[in-house]
């Protein structure tokens, strides 16, 4: 996931493998399983998770999509809205809730073919041309029985697991590219020269790099931390993967911006990559939990 992050790479890779995949090995049934992990085991099929909406809320209150039973399945009706790469994902994984009903025990996930007739779906022009996101509407989209993911009722339940292994993935990705914003900076430095000598020779220029260096070592601890847990299964996930996606959120964030200050003019020209770091930046800070609803998350974990 660094490596992603050093290149931001322009891939359906997040969403299909930590979105997509996870949900499925997390709630799926056997014949679920065999059905669609192959193909994306594969590279054949892309998945992706449609939870988020409009009201950008990240508890289950925000799911306001709706299901209702009929004879031949579920009728899945609403509309989602920042879902990554729902553009093109060949199956979507869709967070909806019983009708008229409130709380997280009323929402359940549907696995919805990409082709399924009354579904719509749109790009949307965001700050991060790295990373495409997508409208989503469900126009009384009919899917079978067996297209319910795990059982109903526990949908958020695996979908907040789901989001938590995918914000310690980003976290990962994010300690990538606030690196590659260190080695750009760095080489810069070296060879810029003013008043005579390269500007890396200037006390300021240094601690910039020293302080980018020390958040940089930080977020990766953080991520590791995270990553680590999230292979025991510990149950103290949830304060790890949002610990983990504050931090490192902040510490890309801080690198891509002295990345550009570094540079100088060149840098904030729209023929240097430095920009499209900032805008990733800018962008993942608010994937998943912008910090602010992290920070308040671990605080209530934490029972403060």
């Amino acid at each position: 996931m660094e490596e992603m992050g050093r290149a931001l790479l322009c891939s359906p890779f997040f969403s299909t493998i930590c979105l997509g995949a996870n949900a499925l090995l997390l709630g799926g049934s056997d014949p679920q399983k065999e059905r669609h992990l192959p193909g994306i085991a594969a590279g054949e099929t892309t998945a992706t998770l449609a939870y988020a909406e409009k009201n950008n809320r990240m508890d289950a209150e925000g799911v306001e999509a709706t299901y209702a039973r009929s004879g031949a399945g579920y009728v899945l009706s609403g509309s989602k809205s920042y879902v990554l790469d729902g553009h093109t994902a060949d199956l979507l994984i869709v967070a909806a809730r019983s009708k008229n009903s409130k709380g997280a025990d009323a929402v359940s996930l549907f696995l919805v073919p990409g082709d399924a007739e009354g579904l719509k779906r749109a790009w949307l022009p965001t700050m991060d041309q790295t990373r495409r996101l997508a409208s989503v509407e469900l126009r009384d989209l009919l899917v079978p029985p067996d297209a319910l993911l795990g059982e109903e009722g526990q949908g958020w339940e695996l979908c907040e697991r789901t989001l938590d292994l995918a914000r310690i993935a980003l976290a990962a990705e994010q300690v990538g590219a606030a690196e590659m914003c260190l080695d750009m900076s760095v080489d810069y430095a070296k060879v810029r020269q003013q008043f005579g000598r390269p500007i890396g020779s200037f006390q300021a220029i240094k601690h910039k790099c020293a302080d980018m260096l020390m958040m940089v070592e930080s977020a990766r601890s953080a991520a590791f931390y995270a990553s680590a847990l999230a292979g025991q299964g510990e149950p103290d996930l949830q304060e790890a993967a949002s610990s983990a996606k504050v931090f490192c959120s902040d510490t890309f964030f801080h690198c891509a911006a002295e990345n550009i200050q570094i540079h100088g003019g060149i840098g904030f020209t729209w023929e240097h990559a430095a920009h499209m770091y900032f805008k990733r930046a800018k962008a993942t800070e608010d994937l998943f939990g912008a910090p602010s609803f992290h920070r308040e998350r671990f605080a209530k974990r934490m029972g403060l």
